[in-house]
């Protein structure tokens, strides 16, 4: 048995509006990675961690995610991306923070967490260690997409809260709308091998006009991501209440008092980070082989592969796969 599921972010209030123009090739970007990788975990050429590497690396790559090439941008109209992975083996655990110029994040933090030692970097010692290990550096203004530069414009010109106009596709338009809610864009895998073993990993660019130096709970082992021998949980939101609550190992923690429960678990994580104004989701995959992609929003982008059939959602509807092979 293997299985792979990934998010895209989650956020706002209310009933779902249904898709906007941009968000076709979102869940387009979703289903070729499914498609692509889960028989090749299923089979055994890729073990969870690369699986979960490869799946956001390939959304880091994707403009209209909230993860490497397209980023939003900081206050100061640069990109600062965070990302970070574990596995259930051993609990290694990499992360690096405030990089500018590594191209995968995650494949830095996935070096990291294969060297041992130090689990965490930061700023230019992350990107100048991606470097040094051959990982591709770009410009940063390849990183920048003319959608998030509309974002940002309109972020400044609102003298709004930061995270306020992230996942705004019409504001590139120039169209006059509300403020649309933070902590969506940010993506993440989880999956199970052919083998047993479990594996998470999370990206992210932060929030539009986010402080400088300010860490969200995404690139945080223990809030943004989690994985042990039990299960494997990445979370997407408003990253300071998931890092109070250190979400993704009280995953692992509820999983211990209700066994064979990992929905019930999950929402009762949800349900802490709530009133600390912590809107979110979390997906999350445990040794037995269930699945939970619950959120507490008025979306998020989540796309499954299992036993053949992949199956892609947004809003509350029903998912409807279809088999793969």
């Amino acid at each position: 048995m293997a299985i792979l599921a990934l998010h895209g972010g989650a956020g706002g209030d209310g009933p779902w509006g249904g898709m906007t123009a941009l968000d076709p090739q979102r869940l387009a970007c979703m289903e070729r990675i499914l498609l692509e990788l889960g028989p090749r975990l299923e089979s055994g050429e890729i073990d969870a961690l690369e699986a979960v590497t490869l799946a956001v690396e390939a959304m880091e790559d994707e403009a209209l995610y909230n993860a490497g090439r397209g980023s939003v941008m900081a206050e100061d109209q640069r990109v600062y991306m965070d990302a970070s992975i574990m596995r259930s083996s051993d609990q290694a655990a990499g992360s690096v923070v405030n990089v500018e110029t590594t191209r995968h994040p995650i494949r830095a933090a996935n070096l990291l967490l294969k060297g041992g030692w130090p689990v965490m970097l930061n700023a230019k010692a992350a990107d100048a260690f991606a470097e040094r290990n051959g990982l591709e550096q770009v410009d940063a203004s390849w990183l920048k997409t003319d959608l998030r530069q509309a974002q940002w414009n309109k972020w400044h010109d609102l003298k709004s809260r930061p995270g306020s106009t992230d996942e705004d596709d019409e504001a590139v338009l120039d169209h006059d709308l509300e403020e649309e809610p933070e902590g969506m864009g940010t993506v993440g895998a989880v999956a199970l091998d052919s083998n047993g073993n479990l594996a998470a990993a999370t990206s992210t660019g932060g929030m539009t006009g986010k402080p400088l130096g300010r860490i969200g709970d995404t690139p945080i082992i223990g809030a943004g991501t989690w994985c042990d021998a039990s299960v494997a949980v990445s979370c997407t939101g408003v990253g300071e209440a998931f890092i109070r609550t250190c979400a993704a190992h009280e995953v692992a923690v509820q999983l211990r008092n209700q066994p064979e429960n990992l929905a019930a678990a999950c929402t009762s994580v949800l349900d802490m980070v709530k009133p600390m104004g912590g809107r979110g989701g979390i997906i999350a995959i445990s040794r037995s082989g269930e699945v939970a992609l619950p959120f507490q929003t008025m979306l998020m982008y989540r796309g499954l592969w299992r036993a053949g059939a992949i199956s892609t959602g947004i809003g509350d509807e029903e998912y409807s796969g279809s088999s793969r092979h």
